[in-house]
């Protein structure tokens, strides 16, 4: 059997589940490549960043599943993932990892309309006469 690290992050409503297995550098994201499911060359080095602070992915395949939210949102909950997931390998990290906010949950999300407001604060518009 393989032997994978498995490890969710999670960023407004997008959450990612990320699988770590010994391999040759493949990423898979919702069953498409990383260069198709990821376009902008940002979003993929958000992605890989904590492989850069460790020495590269060449001996790592990641089967990333995504679900939620946008695009960035999946990208920095992917980056969460890779991060948790690669310190249940080598612990070591931790520091180097944390000094980054790479494992830092950010916690903001979107605050909710509320009733007789335009938006979560807005209201509306004001009509004297």
């Amino acid at each position: 059997m393989l032997e994978e690290k498995v490890a969710t992050g999670r960023r407004k409503t997008a959450v990612a589940s990320v699988r770590l297995r010994n391999g040759t550098g493949k990423i898979d994201i919702n069953g498409r490549t990383f260069e198709e499911y990821f376009p902008n060359e940002l979003q993929r080095r958000t992605v890989l960043a904590p492989f850069e602070k460790m020495g590269g992915n060449g001996k790592h395949n990641l089967i990333i599943r995504v679900n939620g939210g946008g695009v960035e949102g999946q990208a920095i909950a992917a980056r969460l993932g890779l991060s948790r997931a690669l310190l249940q390998e080598d612990d070591s990290l931790h520091h180097e990892f944390k000094s980054q906010g790479f494992l830092t949950r950010d916690s903001r999300k979107r605050e909710r309309k509320k009733y007789g407001h335009a938006g979560a604060r807005k209201r509306f518009q004001f009509s004297k006469r």
